[in-house]
């Protein structure tokens, strides 16, 4: 039985992943594209050539999800989110599952000791800092929105280099355990090449 509760609490953290993240100062013209990129409320699309492709890709990931997310319509939510944000960015979807089953666990109002929040566990100072101080962090769109463009913010500064990236995005650069995480969970139980199982 006390495995068990051990197992569970690993499953489910009650704490997102997220380190101590510290604030960089950006040039003028980063935080320019930053903030419009954030402040593009565009409606979630899937990103998609054919209609059959992306059903295939939300049944497959939406059973991969399902033990996380019970209910059928958030899970979807989440996944046409997450596809939408990332294709948006320039990032992989699979990718971005992975981080945020290291960072959150699929918990909404994870919060980080350190403060981060969501899904995507982004830091507060970043809403201020993009001159979007009312943005609320909680929000799925939201949250997905700041996470997907601050990692490819990261991946722009280190040249493509996602372990780098990665411990960015974490505020544990050069310590491999997060990375090596984040990679798990996308190169097993995220990575999808077009079969539905």
């Amino acid at each position: 039985m006390k495995r068990l509760l051990v197992l569970a609490a690993l499953a489910f953290p009650l704490h997102g992943y997220a380190g101590a993240q510290a604030y960089e100062p950006l040039a003028a013209s980063v935080v320019a594209n930053l903030s419009a990129g954030v402040a593009d409320r565009a409606p979630p699309v899937f990103n998609f050539r054919r209609a059959e492709d992306a059903h295939r890709w939300l049944h497959a990931m939406s059973e991969r999800l399902r033990p996380r997310v019970p209910d059928r319509k958030l899970r979807n939510e989440i996944l046409k989110t997450v596809q939408h944000e990332a294709t948006r960015a320039g990032l992989d979807p699979q990718l971005v599952l992975g981080l945020i089953e290291v960072e959150s666990g699929f918990r909404k109002y994870a919060t980080s000791l350190a403060g981060a929040r969501g899904y995507m566990q982004v830091m507060p100072f970043w809403t201020k800092l993009l001159q979007q101080p009312r943005d609320n962090l909680y929000s799925l769109r939201t949250n997905l929105r700041y996470g997907c463009l601050i990692l490819r913010h990261y991946l722009d500064i280190e040249n493509g280099d996602f372990f780098r990236a990665l411990g960015r995005y974490n505020g544990s650069l050069g310590k491999p355990e997060y990375p090596n995480a984040v990679k798990a969970a996308w190169m097993g139980r995220w990575k999808y090449d077009g079969a539905t199982n």
